[in-house]
């Protein structure tokens, strides 16, 4: 009697990533059931139809789209996770939006620890919760071992802008008041001494944070804010150039003003590098008119992330399209963009 070979079945608990779970079979199905759905499931999400259908109040919409490839995934102070969502919510809030719903496509590099993943997804799942804004829908691909650095993510993201807004950084006039909401330089270099071969005996921990609740705040206080943007690659020393060329002034800051913690100067001088071309991912460069600049800090300093905000300097006719800054030692000084990428993967 012959008896036909059996076929095993199919194994479908992993603890790493695999090449067949961005397949679109029943581990892709497993993957979504085991890691996403239990964080982010929503009534938009829980359809997983190919698109979410939204209801949007009536105004104009803003949309952005950013991807994040953070190098570790995991820093003090957040994660990619956190990064990816509060960094979209921000790029929406600056522009005078009301974040309302994100997208979310995931880039696995297969051998990624699923524990890893799923820490991950429920970090974006409670930044989303803390900013009020919704994940709505998603995709993921898998490649293979060293085709990415473990993972990398997209997030778009759609809001209503509040009518009347007008925040452009082709509003800088003369005399317009510049507010940086507070420490510079953090998330930078969080990440740079959390990677492997540095060592600091003094903790960096990442400023990451969701900035539209105190942005709200400030615009029901001074609808007539000019200009804000958030300091993210480049660091302050690039926005505050954006600003300068995209209204055609000059801007003046006071070193001496600009403030900066022990730490991150410290690391930021073993470095080599300026505290002012270093990321953030939860500071704001506000402009605004100097007659409004006490009412826009009063409203800052009452929420954790602008207790240390502080006007940092003023818009001049005087030199066009550059920064100068007064240094402490009563000299001036051009702060120019950076050349190249001084700190990789960051965000």
């Amino acid at each position: 009697m012959t008896i036909a070979p059996l076929c095993p079945s199919p194994i479908m608990q992993h603890e790493t990533v695999q090449m067949a779970h961005g397949a679109g079979g029943r581990l892709s199905q497993a993957l979504m059931q085991r890691v996403f759905m239990p964080h982010l499931h929503n009534p938009f999400l829980d359809l997983l139809d190919d698109q979410a259908k939204l209801d949007l109040p009536p105004g104009r919409v803003a949309f952005t789209t950013d991807s994040y490839v953070v190098s570790p995934v995991f820093f003090p102070g957040g994660s990619i996770g956190e990064l990816s969502v509060n960094g979209t919510v921000n790029d929406l809030a600056v522009g005078g939006a009301r974040p309302l719903y994100l997208s979310a496509g995931f880039v696995l590099e297969e051998g990624f620890l699923l524990v890893e993943l799923e820490t991950i997804v429920q970090s974006m799942a409670e930044a989303a919760r803390k900013a009020g804004v919704v994940i709505v829908t998603g995709d993921t691909k898998v490649v293979g071992k060293g085709q990415c650095d473990k993972l990398f993510i997209n997030t778009s993201g759609i809001g209503v802008i509040r009518e009347g807004a007008n925040l452009s950084c082709r509003n800088l006039q003369q005399g317009t008041s510049l507010i940086l909401s507070g420490t510079v330089g953090d998330h930078g270099m969080a990440i740079m001494t959390s990677r492997e071969g540095l060592s600091f005996q003094s903790r960096i921990t990442s400023d990451c944070a969701a900035l539209n609740g105190m942005i709200a705040a400030m615009l029901d206080a001074v609808p007539a804010i000019q200009a804000m943007r958030d300091p993210t690659r480049g660091g302050v020393a690039a926005t505050l150039n954006e600003l300068a060329v995209s209204s055609g002034v000059g801007i003046e800051i006071n070193e001496t003003t600009i403030p900066v913690k022990a730490e991150v100067r410290g690391a930021c001088e073993l470095l080599g590098i300026d505290p002012l071309h270093v990321a953030n991912e939860g500071k704001l460069v506000v402009a605004v008119a100097a007659a409004d600049a006490a009412q826009v800090l009063e409203v800052m300093h009452s929420f954790e992330e602008g207790r240390d905000a502080v006007i940092i300097g003023s818009v001049t006719n005087e030199h066009p399209g550059m920064v100068v800054m007064r240094t402490a030692f009563g000299s001036r000084r051009i702060i120019d963009l950076p050349l190249g990428e001084q700190l990789p993967r960051i965000c």
